[in-house]
């Protein structure tokens, strides 16, 4: 699957790209693992009380140059996707969804399409 510049969660109304003040620092301060091809990866449990090898998680993944990105919610393996909306403790996970989001947002890595 090639890198996007605009991205929508199976579930979520919102359209997301990458920030226009995205900086290769702010992903390493996120934790953000740097890849072999020189993009950057991230994986955060939506279930925490789960673990990550456990839980159904968000994943990031932004290319080297940070003009394309992937992003999605994927089954604990990471081997396929998952709409959070319609699993059944869909409250907690989409909460914590919206948290990870919503700091991604905050500094500065994705924004919010405008329609």
């Amino acid at each position: 699957m090639a890198f996007e510049q605009t991205v929508q969660v199976p579930g979520d109304d919102r359209i997301f790209t990458l920030s226009d003040q995205l900086k290769k620092y702010t992903l390493r301060d996120l934790g953000f693992m740097e890849t072999n091809a020189g993009g950057f990866s991230l994986e955060r449990p939506l279930d925490p009380a789960a673990g990550l090898a456990k839980s159904i998680k968000l994943r990031v993944l932004i290319n080297k140059q940070l003009n394309g990105f992937k992003m999605g919610t994927v089954n604990p393996s990471g081997t396929g996707n998952v709409n959070i909306y319609t699993n059944a403790n869909h409250d907690e996970l989409v909460e914590q969804y919206g948290y990870q989001i919503d700091n991604l947002v905050e500094r500065h890595v994705i924004a919010v399409q405008t329609k």
